[in-house]
Formats: C-alpha cells, structure tokens, sequence
C-alpha cells in the first residue's frame, strides 16, 4: 500500500502538531507495511510571507496531486498579525476556503465525544453528561452563507452590507446522503438542523433530506430548529448521533460541541469530497500565543491522521490503534497543559507524540 500524504504545517502551533501526526504515521507504516511519500505544501500565512497569496496555483496543484491532506493549523493573531492588514482575499482564511472549494470538499465531519478519561474536564454536570456522548456533525462545506455573493455599499448616506445564502438541491442531497451513509455505520440516527421556520432556504433543505431519508429505512431521523440544537447541545448531548446542517449553521454547533467535550484540543475533522480524497484537520485554531513553547495538544491532530487512514485509505485496523493508544496514554494518566487535573502527568507536544507511539 503506498499513498502521497500532502503535508500543510501551517502557521503558530501548526509545525509541531504536524510533526508529531507524522511520527504516528511512520509508525503505523512499519506496522502494516505501508508506505507513506510526504508532499509539502503552503497554505495560511506561511505562504503569504513566502509568496504574497493564501494559496498559490503551485500548492493547489500539489494538493490535487496527494490522496489525501493532512494539516495542521493557519492563521494568526487577528488583532496583532500584519496578515489581517491585508484585505480578505489575501488573508490565511481565504486559503483555506480556496482549497476547500477547488478541490470539492463539501463534507466536513467533526466528530465530538467524551473520554471518560477527561470526563472531570467537560462543563456539563454529571446529570447531563450521563453516559456520555459520541456524535458526528456532518458539515455541508462549500455553499451557503460564506461563498454566496456579498458587497458593501452606501445608499443614501448609509452604508449597507450584503450577504447572499444560496442553496441548490443538488449540494444538499449529496451531503444528506453522506450523512445517512455515515450514520448507518453508527447509531443509525440523523438530525438534520435548519431554520424552516424562517428560511426559504432551509425549507429546500428539508424537503430534500426527506426524499434521501426514504432510501435510509433502517435510519431514523428528525429535523431540528438550529436554536433549538444549540440548546439541547447542552442540554442532552447524548441523544444526537449524526447532525447534518448547512455551512453556518454546522461551523457554529460544531464549535460549540467542541467545548462540552472539556477540550478543542482533542478533537479532529475531515473534510471529504465525492470520492476517497480528503482535508484532514484539528478543530482547534492555531495558538500563535503557545507556539514554539513544546506545550500544544497534538492528540487532535493525530486523531485526524486515524481520521484519514480510515476515510481515505480504508486502513479501518491501523486507524483503531491509533485511537487505541491514544485512550491507552489517558488512561496511563499523561495530559498536556490543556487537559491537565490533579494527580495526572504533565507532558509536552514531543512527548505526547513519543507515547501515543510507543503505546501504537
């Protein structure tokens, strides 16, 4: 089995968490004898310093040319960083939207659980928590609110902002049939998120996940009011399984899932086109405050390393052991800074990465 991972460090925290990804990788490699070629490639703020652009046609082709993409994370400080100086066409974010869209990455998976081993680390009483929590958030990715038309403009002495939310029906059956196809490998429920109450354009979404939903008889679903979800979200986590929703609506709940599980550090995603290609990331941002310092979690971008080898490379087995040991070094009682509790071992990125190997 040989697969071309490419390979975004990114900016802040991004190197060093991408670092230790690669250490898994190289060993999940000895251990099913495969090989993994390492493509590198600019994107965020690392490629304005070096080229002026977010994303060069030169480091897209590179993507193009990979069966999958690992990264860590871009951006900077949006108060302090020369990069937001710069106007949005040319800032870190626009990369990422840039290789989102030319590559066709409309599904983005965030899954939030709860180790028990952390279970003292989420907010949520232990009457809410209850046995805990495993759910997916499916993501439409590359439509909506953020890559409709928008402007800004002044009429009659007053300055007015447009932005367009545009959906076709197309976008939004083949991210429903990917959440029903997912769900079916799970707990066999969906929760399709919208406004229909407001939104025409939620009322599209509705009806098309009704006519996928009657090919998935053995998937139950409902559909949920977006203020609704956000307030069951900390209300009774445990009752989701897969959340499909648009693009805003998915970037806002899926953050806010993040949080109850204790920590953004630990938790991973993919972004996934129509074949086995993907974008995988941590959810969290790139903490230029902590760079350099040895002390971010890297476990998140591990975990979307097992993330690629299972939805890319379906190497399912190499992927469990790698979540495996990852359980394994929580529950050997090791915690970076920002999971840390009393009694617990602290360590630091490269250390973490040294057991989660040794542990693989």
């Amino acid at each position: 089995m040989e697969y071309k991972v490419g390979l975004i460090r990114g900016d802040g925290i991004g190197p060093e968490i991408v670092e230790q990804a690669v250490k898994i990788l190289d060993v999940v490699a000895k251990k099913y004898d495969a090989v993994f070629s390492y493509e590198e490639i600019l994107l965020g703020g690392a490629s304005i310093d070096a080229t002026g652009e977010p994303l060069t046609e030169e480091n897209l082709a590179k993507a193009r040319s990979c069966d999958a993409v690992l990264m860590g994370s871009i951006g900077g400080n949006t108060s302090t960083s020369p990069w937001y100086k710069l106007p949005p066409k040319l800032r870190p974010e626009a990369g990422l939207l840039k290789i989102r869209k030319e590559l066709g990455l409309f599904a983005n998976l965030r899954p939030a659980y709860l180790f028990d081993e952390l279970r003292k680390a989420c907010p949520l009483r232990d009457e809410i928590i209850g046995d805990g929590f495993d759910m997916m958030i499916m993501r439409e990715l590359t439509g909506g609110l953020y890559f409709g038309e928008r402007k800004t403009y002044e009429e009659n002495g007053i300055m007015k902002a447009v932005d367009t939310l545009t959906y076709g029906e197309d976008e939004i059956r083949r991210i429903a049939v990917r959440g029903f196809d997912i769900a079916r490998k799970r707990k066999k429920k969906v929760t399709s998120v919208d406004k229909a109450n407001v939104l025409d354009s939620s009322r599209l979404w509705r009806k098309v996940v009704e006519e996928v939903a009657k090919d998935y008889p053995d998937v139950s679903y409902e559909h949920m009011l977006v203020d609704n979800a956000a307030m069951q979200l900390v209300h009774d986590p445990g009752q989701f399984d897969v959340i499909l929703t648009e693009n805003m609506f998915g970037d806002i709940l899926s953050d806010e899932a993040s949080m109850v599980t204790g920590s953004i550090g630990m938790l991973s995603s993919a972004s996934l086109r129509e074949d086995t290609f993907g974008l995988y990331e941590p959810s969290h941002g790139s903490a230029p405050d902590i760079a350099g310092q040895d002390i971010a979690n890297p476990i998140a971008t591990i975990l979307s390393a097992s993330m690629m080898l299972r939805y890319s490379f379906n190497m399912d087995d190499a992927a469990d052991d790698i979540d495996g040991a990852v359980k394994k070094v929580l529950e050997d009682g090791y915690r970076t800074v920002d999971i840390m509790s009393e009694g617990m071992e602290q360590v630091g990125t490269t250390r973490m990465g040294d057991l989660i190997s040794e542990r693989l």
